[in-house]
């Protein structure tokens, strides 16, 4: 383990400005990104006297082994290069939030020409409004309902969308009157876009407008004796109140806020938020975090509010952001939430009052979200533990396979061959350093050769990172045990490809599939680990999921494969002209089905070229 004292800086080549420092291992790892005020005093800090230090920042400065700072302007820059840094090395002594689930969001693409209402888990992307998240799907599916009766906007896929366009005839929707058909031209596409804007105005919180209209409308139509538009109107009328009474009234005014609650305990926290808008609850969400640093409530309240609103649109911020503590760098926090919303922003602790109440509401479900996440957790911490020390146990490795990372090969008679890596970490996959590779010449003609071909990529890459100023973290870390798929033959293969460059540290074993076996280098007779024990469940997870990134990647390859021999071979048909057909009719089938006039649709297919198309396909 390294001496702090090895690599610390001279005190005076410390600067006095506010910055970003990164803690280094031996590997060049970041292992810890922080900021600073004044980077001298803060960096001398981790060098003080290891008896008074924080034990969790004591590990840390004994696991690093250099450390380098990046001086900036103001400590606006300093919080915002800090996230940055973070999010892009993802340090193993950072303080990251994640989620205890994921939630479903309300999702509107007012950037697309036809605006689509959608439920999903997913990304955000830039121009689509979301509303939530909610603590159910099937809430947000009710509530979807609703709002088609009172809003009938388009929610089919954009297969969907266009098919309809193509046939003329709008899908089940448009004739059950959840969906106003602007894809047959039943409303214009300004009139569907007035729509979606509506149920935006009325997610956000914009709600009395559109009771009012409808009421006035509703009577108006009853006065002329229009009785079915009159009931039609009732029925919106009381889908819209049905909508609004799922959402809890929190305020008596409408106020636009987002009310967070911190409960933390000495090895884990626990963050919730209500969304409030127009002073209802228009969404809930949590998150848990492993403590591994000695941060303070004020420095965790300021971490989850800068992860709580990066890459959200501005209009996803609310002028009013409520705490339980004041976070660290108030200022500077305010400063950038602005920023990003393009508007005042005020962070504050309510005193008094409904606000109060409802920050009480909050800690309460913080509070209980930690209580399951631990009853939840504690059989799972022990099963991962008890398989890595018994894997540990059984192939005598020097230490626990904190990083497991899995090969596998897969083909199909020799063609498209490919291989899948994946990783474990703490026995469970980080599917962020999967990686595949394709397979060509030589190294094609067997699995030995194929795994001799992977191990040296993958770990010439890694010999590469090792001497990188700047190395990826994804390549740059060294597993403490590589598994491959098969026998004596795979592990000699691997093995040879790391002694070839020059790494002696890394154990390599091979997990057959038909009885289980573990086979270790240089022993004809393999290790059997107990049927039942942790340790092979979990070998058998990677080896498992390893194959099944292989065949996924093998088939998408196969099929790429497939469809370009058919239209490869057409004279005149270039790359871009090929994406364009099997983009407008979905596949190779669709296309040979078409008629001459139809390809002519494509952009850039003329007459000519479609003759030759359609007579190409005809005769294969």
């Amino acid at each position: 383990m390294p001496d702090p004292a090895s690599y610390r800086p001279a005190t005076g080549s410390i600067p006095t400005s506010a910055g970003v420092y990164k803690f280094r291992d031996p590997d060049r790892r970041v292992i810890y990104v922080g900021k600073a005020k004044n980077l001298r005093n803060r960096l001398n800090s981790y060098f003080a006297n290891p008896a008074q230090l924080h034990p969790r920042t004591s590990t840390m400065v004994h696991t690093a082994a250099s450390v380098e700072w990046t001086v900036v302007d103001t400590e606006v820059e300093a919080l915002q290069l800090e996230w940055t840094w973070i999010n892009e090395f993802n340090p193993r002594f950072n303080v990251m939030f994640r989620d205890d689930k994921s939630y479903p969001y309300l999702a509107i693409t007012m950037n697309d020409e036809v605006p689509r209402a959608f439920i999903t888990r997913g990304k955000r992307r830039r121009g689509v409004k979301y509303f939530g998240p909610f603590a159910q799907v099937w809430a947000i599916r009710d509530t979807l309902d609703l709002l088609l009766k009172a809003f009938p906007m388009r929610t089919c896929t954009p297969g969907v969308y266009r098919r309809a366009e193509r046939r003329g005839r709008p899908c089940l929707l448009g004739y059950i009157d959840k969906c106003a058909a602007p894809c047959v031209g039943a409303i214009s596409i300004d009139e569907h876009r007035d729509l979606a804007r509506s149920v935006v105005d009325f997610m956000s919180g914009n709600t009395g407008r559109f009771i009012s209209e409808r009421k006035k409308e509703m009577a108006a139509a009853a006065a002329d004796l229009d009785y079915e538009q009159a009931a039609r109107l009732r029925d919106e009328l009381t889908a819209l109140q049905k909508v609004l009474d799922k959402s809890a009234v929190v305020l008596s005014v409408s106020a636009d806020c987002d009310v967070f609650a911190l409960v933390t305990e000495e090895l884990e926290a626990s963050v919730q938020v209500f969304h409030v808008r127009g002073g209802r609850i228009r969404g809930q969400r949590g998150w848990i975090i492993e403590r591994s640093d000695d941060h303070t409530p004020a420095e965790l309240t300021t971490d989850y509010l800068r992860q709580a609103y990066t890459g959200l649109d501005a209009d996803a911020i609310p002028k009013e952001i409520l705490v339980d503590t004041v976070p660290a760098d108030l200022d500077s926090l305010e400063a950038w939430l602005s920023e990003q919303r393009g508007a005042k922003v005020t962070v504050r602790v309510p005193e008094r009052g409904e606000k109060k109440a409802v920050l009480e509401t909050v800690t309460k479900n913080a509070k209980e979200a930690l209580v399951q996440h631990k009853l939840k957790r504690s059989s799972d911490l022990t099963t991962r533990s008890t398989a890595l020390k018994e894997i540990q146990e059984h192939l005598d490795l020097p230490e626990a396979p904190l990083r497991i990372e899995c090969i596998d090969i897969s083909h199909t008679q020799g063609s498209n061959v490919v291989a899948s890596l994946v990783v474990f970490e703490d026995g469970l996959a980080k599917k962020r350093d999967y990686r595949h590779f394709a397979i060509h010449g030589e190294a094609a003609t067997d699995d030995t050769a194929s795994m001799y071909d992977v191990v040296s990529r993958r770990f010439s890459r890694y010999l590469e990172q090792m001497a990188s100023d700047e190395p990826d973290d994804r390549f740059g870390y060294r597993p403490s045990l590589l598994v491959v798929d098969g026998a004596g033959p795979q592990v000699a293969a691997a093995t040879r490809a790391l002694h070839d460059l020059g790494i002696v540290d890394i154990s390599v074993v091979g997990l057959a599939k038909r009885l289980e076996e573990v086979w270790v280098p240089d022993d004809p007779f393999p290790v059997i680990l107990p049927r039942n024990s942790e340790g092979l469940f979990l070998m058998q997870r990677l080896r498992d999921e390893a194959h099944r990134f292989a065949i996924t990647y093998h088939r998408s390859k196969r099929a790429k494969a497939m469809t370009s021999s058919v239209l490869d071979e057409i004279p005149g048909l270039g790359e871009a002209k090929r994406t364009a057909l099997l983009k407008h009719f979905g596949s190779v089938k669709r296309t040979r089905a078409a008629s001459v006039e139809q390809l002519c649709e494509v952009k850039g297919i003329g007459p000519a070229l479609a003759e030759k198309i359609a007579a190409a396909l005809q005769t294969d």
